[in-house]
């Protein structure tokens, strides 16, 4: 694989900042690609170079392929990182930059289609004996037999959209009466969010604990662990708090779970970063739920608990490097927690609003990282 002299980051803000650090401490010439909106946002600035690739909406900009493609030939960088959001786990993306002849910092194509399938990602994590919560192993929209199978796994039951997030597609059903409606709701959001009606089944864990294993793979076969992010607080279905490592996890659960990350992973043929999520019950029952094909906004605490750079973990893999460690060099150092500030109307049942900031003071001191 050849090596990266000029990354181009298909992004913006502060994962696009982000990015640049580790590549300038690479020694990594940096492209920065902006909307008009943004000629004058701190990520332009911090680049050693910047193009526009369009008008203020994201659809006319930072999610146009050919126009990011364009840039990165235009200024002569021979690798694009996604970052998160946007067209991160757009496998057309990712596909189109590889037989560009560019690098794609990330995962395969592949890989990314098979996980962005939320069925798909629970038949290969099957396949590895991967703990799935009791529902539909494929896509259903039959009312009637949808109906029989909640009845079989028993109340109350998720119906979820298979291309969801966020919580657009999904219901909770408590009462066997309510099925019918809350199906045709769903089937129907997920319609006009994603475009995909598919929804599948499950068994509602209640009392639940959402938490995450970060993997990491090269292009050589090696996969690791890098340890457990706990996520369980979060608000209308987004990560409020995240906290690595786990308190609730003993050692041999964590040594088990992150084991079945890596089968996950493996499932897939999988390289460079992801985040394996697990649901887990009360009596500490842990199911597989989905896998994210990019680097997460809560990647900080696994750097600050492993001492890691993510990102020039990343590069170095894209290059063709192997992983520099194995599972058993990693340890847990510490503990750390993120928190994400989100704005909202107190007066309006605390919907999220937008607004002018009058006041922001820097929380400072060892230790700590603000991404703004």
């Amino acid at each position: 694989m050849p090596k990266i002299h000029k990354l181009l980051i298909a992004n913006r803000g502060e994962i696009a900042l982000r990015i640049m650090r580790s590549a300038r401490e690479l020694g990594i010439p940096t492209v920065a690609v902006y909307s008009e909106a943004d000629r004058q946002a701190l990520h332009v600035r911090f680049a050693d170079e910047a193009v526009c690739i369009g008008p203020p909406p994201s659809s006319q900009s930072y999610l146009v392929m050919d126009n990011i493609i364009a840039a990165a030939r235009q200024t002569g960088a021979n690798a694009i990182h996604p970052g998160y959001g946007f067209l991160s786990e757009n496998e057309d993306f990712a596909r189109r930059v590889t037989e560009s002849g560019l690098i794609f910092i990330g995962p395969s194509a592949h890989s990314i289609e098979l996980m962005g399938s939320k069925l798909a990602a629970k038949a290969a994590a099957a396949s590895f004996n991967v703990p799935l919560v009791p529902g539909t192993s494929e896509p259903i929209r039959d009312v009637e037999a949808a109906k029989k199978i909640a009845t079989e796994i028993g109340y109350p039951v998720l119906i979820k959209a298979s291309a969801g997030g966020g919580g657009k597609g999904m219901r909770i059903v408590h009462r066997e009466e309510d099925f019918q409606e809350q199906m045709e709701r769903a089937i129907s959001e997920a319609t006009s969010a994603f475009g995909d009606g598919s929804v599948f089944i499950e068994k509602y864990v209640t009392e639940p604990r959402h938490i995450e294993f970060q993997i990491f793979g090269d292009q050589h076969g090696n996969m690791v662990y890098l340890f457990d992010r706990e996520c369980s607080i979060q608000r209308r279905h987004q990560k409020v708090i995240e906290e690595a490592p786990s308190a609730l996890l003993t050692p041999e659960l964590r040594r088990k779970m992150g084991e079945a990350a890596v089968a996950v992973a493996k499932s897939a043929n999988y390289f460079n970063a992801g985040t394996v999520e697990f649901i887990m019950d009360a009596n500490k029952n842990f199911y597989f739920l989905e896998m994210n094909t990019r680097l997460q906004v809560e990647h900080p605490v696994t750097e600050m608990i492993t001492g890691l750079d993510l990102v020039k973990l990343q590069i170095a893999v894209a290059e063709g490097e192997p992983l520099p460690f194995r599972q058993e060099d990693l340890s847990i150092r510490g503990h750390a927690i993120e928190v994400r500030v989100y704005a909202e109307d107190p007066a309006n049942n605390f919907l999220p609003d937008i607004g002018t900031l009058k006041a922001f003071r820097r929380p400072q001191g060892p230790g700590i990282r603000v991404y703004d």
